[in-house]
C-alpha cells in the first residue's frame, strides 16, 4: 500500500506543480501585457527561471502548442491557452480517482500499476496524438479542395483582379461556408501585405506541406517571376491536380482486390479446407484408436 500511495502522490504532485506553474505563467503574461513590461526583466527573478525550467519539462512551448492547434483547425487562441491546464488537471483528477478506488476496492499492486500507467500514457500522449491526426486529416481535406479554390481564383483573375486582390476576395467569400480555406487565404493575404506574396506562399507550404500545395506555390511563384499568364497557369494546375487525385482513387480501387483476398482466405477458404479434410482425419483417428 505504501508503494501505491507513493506512485499516486508522484502523479498528483506532477500535475499540481504543472498547473501551478501554468497559472503563474498566465498571470505573469497578463501583467506584462497590461503594463507593457519587457521580458528581459524576467532574468532578475530566480522563481521565474524555475517556472521556465519546470514548464519546459512538464509541458510544451506555448507557441508550439498554438501551432499544433492551428494545424488541427482550432483557430481560436483560447483553446491553446488552457491546453496544459486541462491536460494536467485531468491527470491529477484521474490519479486521485484511481487512488480512491484502490482504497475502497483494495486493488492488487500489479493492477494498480497498470491502471496508473495506462492513465498516465493516455493523458500525456492522447491529446497530442488527436491533434496530430486531426492536422493530417485537415491537410488531406485542404488538398482535395484546392482545385476548386484554383478554379475560383482563375475566374477572379480573368475578371481583371490581381492575384493579391483575388486571394483577399476569396478569403472573405470562403468565410461563409469553408472556414479552413478562409483562414488559409486570410493568412496568405495578411503575410503578403508584410513580406510579399512569394514569401507568404512559401509560408503557406510550411503550414500545409502537401504535394498539391507545393505545386500551387511553385507554379504561382514561377508565373509571378517570369510574367506568364496566371489564368492559364491556374486552370492547368487545377486540371493536373484533379487528374492526380483521380489516379490515386483508381490506385486505391485497384488495391481492393488484393485486400479482399485476405478475408476471403481467412473466412472462406480455411473453413472449406477444414470441412473437406475433417471427415477423413476423423476416420483415420477412429481406425488408429481401434
Amino acid at each position: 500500500m505504501n508503494f501505491i500511495m507513493l506512485v499516486s502522490l508522484v502523479l498528483i504532485l506532477t500535475g499540481t506543480v504543472t498547473l501551478l506553474l501554468t497559472f503563474l505563467k498566465l498571470n505573469r503574461q497578463k501583467k506584462l501585457a497590461s503594463f507593457n513590461v519587457k521580458l528581459e526583466g524576467e532574468r532578475n527573478f530566480n522563481w521565474l527561471g524555475l517556472i521556465h525550467f519546470f514548464n519546459g519539462i512538464f509541458s510544451s512551448d506555448p507557441k508550439e502548442i498554438q501551432k499544433k492547434f492551428l494545424a488541427a483547425g482550432f483557430y481560436d487562441n483560447k483553446f491553446s491557452k488552457y491546453f496544459v491546464v486541462v491536460k494536467y488537471g485531468v491527470l491529477c483528477l484521474g490519479a486521485i480517482g484511481i487512488l480512491v478506488l484502490d482504497v475502497f476496492i483494495d486493488l492488487p499492486q500489479s493492477n494498480f500499476i497498470v491502471a496508473e500507467s495506462v492513465w498516465l500514457i493516455s493523458v500525456l500522449m492522447g491529446p497530442d496524438t488527436y491533434l496530430a491526426m486531426r492536422a493530417k486529416s485537415l491537410r488531406h481535406t485542404i488538398s482535395n479542395k484546392l482545385p476548386y479554390m484554383l478554379d475560383l481564383m482563375a475566374v477572379c483573375v480573368q475578371t481583371g483582379m490581381t492575384i493579391e486582390a483575388a486571394i483577399s476576395y476569396l478569403a472573405q467569400e470562403f468565410g461563409a461556408f469553408d472556414k479552413d480555406l478562409s483562414h488559409l487565404l486570410r493568412k496568405v493575404d495578411e503575410r503578403a501585405r508584410v513580406v510579399g506574396l512569394e514569401q507568404s506562399l512559401q509560408e503557406l507550404y510550411a503550414r500545409v506541406p502537401t504535394n498539391e500545395v507545393r505545386s500551387f506555390v511553385m507554379t504561382l511563384n514561377q508565373s509571378l517571376q517570369y510574367g506568364s499568364s496566371i489564368y492559364s497557369v491556374l486552370t492547368t494546375l487545377s486540371a493536373d491536380i484533379r487528374e492526380v487525385q483521380l489516379l490515386h482513387v483508381e490506385e486505391k480501387i485497384g488495391q481492393l482486390s488484393a485486400k479482399m483476398s485476405i478475408p476471403l482466405i481467412i473466412f472462406i477458404m480455411v473453413p472449406i479446407v477444414i470441412l473437406i479434410a475433417a471427415p477423413g482425419i476423423m476416420r483415420l483417428l477412429q481406425h488408429a484408436h481401434f
